[in-house]
């Protein structure tokens, strides 16, 4: 991959990075069996969230008729009915982002505790570093389906329109599932965020680095550089990538790798792409991004224009993460 990016840690520990993480069929030791299990829960559920906002839909038409036809109350009831259910699986998303946020917090006190390099303790507990590449590959993959679908917030907004004007008129909506106005609110910041589920595990990130004082932020920052090195040696070894057995580990190893580097960027005080960074994103004029990966824009990346940056053009600021045929990770700028 020569030219394309180059993400290479830097004197952490020895052979930082060299080594196969089986992103495929990584299994928990019997110590960690008990975390494994609960983590697990958590990722099935994200599965099915996935599911869902891949056939969510949204209630356009039924909202435009209503819209159209003030007074028509049949029209109006039918719209009602159509958004209800679907404000309720919003719901669900939202409120999912705790359990997510949980479970990243427990495996990052594991995967930085102290007494191991961040190798080895990649390298030995390769099922809960499988679970944390999970976590990392399902908040990409939700905030992609939810930028490209306007519905979810057009949804949203006309349900709080029609609660509004429900309260006013002292009618009840008889949903049985109302969303109060305190959960509306936070819901609404959630949705109104280009990136939420990114936004919601940056801030995981960091508040753990906050509020686990005992832990020096270098065990953080230094897991997630060579988490970023472990996905680019096993996309760039034959001898690795020869291991997987789907090509879909290929572009999932390419999602881990963009996540750990923004939450890098997102919890190093000077940010990913300073020179002294433990990770280099290669080429200053491209730096890591996203098209394909559309979620990575100017806001995900905290650092990336700072004084301090690696000479990183601002209006180039929108950027591409494209995969060719090969899986190669290629960068262009816009």
């Amino acid at each position: 991959m020569g030219n394309l990016i180059k993400v290479l840690t830097r004197d952490i520990d020895n052979n930082a990075g060299n080594f196969f993480l089986d992103f495929e069929n990584a299994q928990p030791s019997e110590s960690e069996t008990a975390m494994w299990e609960e983590v697990n829960q958590v990722l099935m559920e994200a599965q099915v969230i996935l599911e869902d906002l891949q056939t969510y839909r949204g209630a356009g038409e039924e909202i435009r008729q209503a819209i159209q036809n003030p007074n028509v109350e049949c029209v109006q009831e039918k719209a009602w009915s159509a958004v209800v259910p679907l404000v309720a699986k919003l719901k669900t998303f939202y409120e999912f982002t705790q359990k997510l946020e949980s479970s990243l917090q427990c495996l990052l006190k594991v995967l930085t505790s102290s007494g191991s390099t961040p190798t080895q303790h990649l390298e030995s507990k390769q099922a809960l570093a499988r679970q944390f590449a999970h976590i990392l590959h399902f908040t990409l993959r939700f905030d992609e389906l939810k930028m490209t679908n306007p519905a979810i917030q057009n949804d949203f907004s006309y349900y709080r329109r029609t609660i509004s004007r429900m309260r006013i008129n002292n009618l009840s909506s008889d949903s049985g599932n109302e969303v109060n106005n305190e959960l509306a609110n936070r819901m609404s910041l959630f949705y109104a965020t280009a990136t939420p589920m990114l936004k919601t595990l940056s801030d995981a990130t960091s508040k753990f680095v906050s509020d686990n004082t005992q832990v020096p932020i270098e065990n953080t920052t230094d897991c997630l550089s060579t988490m970023a090195c472990v996905c680019k040696v096993m996309l760039e070894t034959p001898e690795y990538r020869s291991r997987f057995t789907s090509e879909e580990t290929v572009l999932f190893c390419l999602r881990v790798m963009v996540g750990v580097i923004i939450l890098y960027d997102h919890v190093h005080p000077a940010g990913a792409f300073v020179k002294t960074s433990n990770i280099d994103v290669g080429d200053p004029e491209k730096p890591p991004s996203a098209s394909g990966l559309t979620c990575l824009f100017s806001p995900v990346w905290p650092h990336l224009e700072g004084s301090e940056t690696k000479q990183l053009d601002p209006v180039t600021s929108k950027r591409t993460l494209q995969t060719s045929a090969g899986g190669e990770v290629q960068l262009s700028c816009s």
